[in-house]
């Protein structure tokens, strides 16, 4: 004889599975049409199949549960065998033996057969979006590289060895990770720039391309302000938020090569985000960004360049090995020598060697730091040289303000965290 406590239970999966069949019977009733060439399945096959399953599984066993499965999968078949619509599918016949699935679900773990139940009703009721995401927006070069990241991601990441070849370096997992997080940023900024670049906003632009190279967005600005076509103190502003892209990517290297170090890294990062925002918000807001010529993506243009990125991560895996090999010839003169050499290339790869050499809490964890600040500032005074070179003294001193500032904020937060 059951006790109170178990048909509580009974009822709470029971209820739980009919209204999982509820939920995505509704949605179907609303798309199964009218007259004979209507579907199926509605509310109340949606929510009998439900409880079916959800009863087959408290009290008849797998023997029951198996059959119930066969019959539903049966009857699905020969529901689309019979239709006679000029336009046949099999969404309501697979969405009908999934509403068995998750009744039996129910019987095991309620919150997760519930949980499957509202996200495949999401999935039916976003057919429309789906397909024109998929139809119209989505473009093929887009689709071949979802593929070689998810390739990446789900073949090569987990194959690659897991040590380093040489020391605190040379890690191929990490290489690869690398190679992905850059993929990934340059597929962030591709996407941005689709999205804004028919509301033609510069700022927002600039913030995009940042995550591409700030740099050569500050150079790009620069050009502007030098042929004539843009004032300094406008695109300096925008060359000032494309900073915050600096900030994030440091956040993203950190938690690639030296996961330990995002703890030391998230408050700095943040607070000089924030004072490269603040400067580009203050050099912008008493002149509202029009329309400008920001170019936007070409047509069927690839999401990212692998082999760019693979150059990337290879000059920055050879930055690490070199800036490591600095430091067991000089120690910690050799590892500042290197990491401000690298800065002046590129203050990613910089990062990257410096991070790779040990976690903030080892004995060596003081001086990382400081060569990590050292080369933020050398690269900061790069970007001035850089904002000078393309715009003049103007732009530089409007862009090369900020670059200064965010840069001061981080090396000064970083100093008492």
């Amino acid at each position: 004889m059951e006790t109170m406590g178990e048909i509580t239970s009974a009822a709470a999966v029971l209820a739980g599975a009919l209204g999982s069949g509820l939920l995505m019977g509704i949605e179907r009733e609303r798309r199964k049409g009218r007259g004979p060439f209507r579907a199926f399945a509605g509310v109340r096959t949606f929510a009998l199949t439900a409880l079916g399953g959800a009863a087959a599984a408290l009290w008849g066993g797998m023997a029951l549960v198996a059959v119930g499965a066969a019959l539903v999968a049966a009857l699905a078949v020969a529901a689309y065998v019979r239709d006679r619509s000029g336009d046949p599918g099999v969404t309501t016949e697979v969405a009908l033996w999934l509403a068995y699935v998750i009744g039996v679900v129910c019987a095991h773990s309620l919150p997760f057969g519930a949980a499957l139940a509202v996200v495949t009703t999401g999935l039916l009721a976003a057919r429309d979006a789906l397909h024109r995401f998929a139809r119209d927006w989505l473009r093929p070069a887009e689709v071949r590289g979802a593929l070689v990241l998810a390739a990446l991601a789900l073949l090569v990441l987990p194959l690659a060895p897991h040590r380093p070849l040489w020391g605190e370096v040379l890690n191929p997992q990490v290489v690869v990770r690398l190679v992905l997080v850059l993929l990934l940023i340059q597929s962030l900024a591709h996407l941005g720039r689709r999205l804004l670049a028919a509301r033609h906003a510069l700022v927002l632009s600039a913030l995009a391309s940042g995550f591409v190279s700030s740099t050569a967005t500050i150079a790009s600005l620069g050009v502007a302000v030098r042929e004539g076509r843009e004032p300094a103190r406008r695109q300096g502003g925008a060359a000032a938020l494309s900073c915050v892209a600096t900030m994030v990517q440091i956040l993203a290297v950190a938690a690639t090569v030296q996961p330990q170090w995002l703890g030391r890294l998230w408050a700095p990062a943040l607070a000089g985000a924030l004072a490269a925002a603040l400067w580009g918000w203050a050099l912008l807001r008493t002149r509202a960004a029009g329309p400008v010529a920001w170019a936007a993506p070409e047509q069927d243009a690839p999401m990212f360049r692998l082999r760019d990125a693979l150059l990337i991560a290879v000059l920055l895996t050879g930055i690490q090995v070199l800036v490591y090999a600095l430091r067991l010839w000089w120690g910690e003169a050799g590892l500042l020598a290197g990491t401000l050499l690298a800065a002046l290339a590129d203050v990613h790869a910089a990062v990257a060697a410096v991070l790779v050499q040990g976690r903030p809490q080892d004995a060596a964890g003081p001086g990382l730091q400081g060569a990590l600040a050292a080369a933020l500032s050398v690269h900061a005074l790069s970007k001035c040289a850089v904002a000078w070179a393309s715009g003049g003294w103007h732009y530089a001193v409007a862009a090369g303000g900020g670059v200064l500032l965010h840069t001061g904020v981080f090396v000064a937060v970083l100093s008492l965290v």
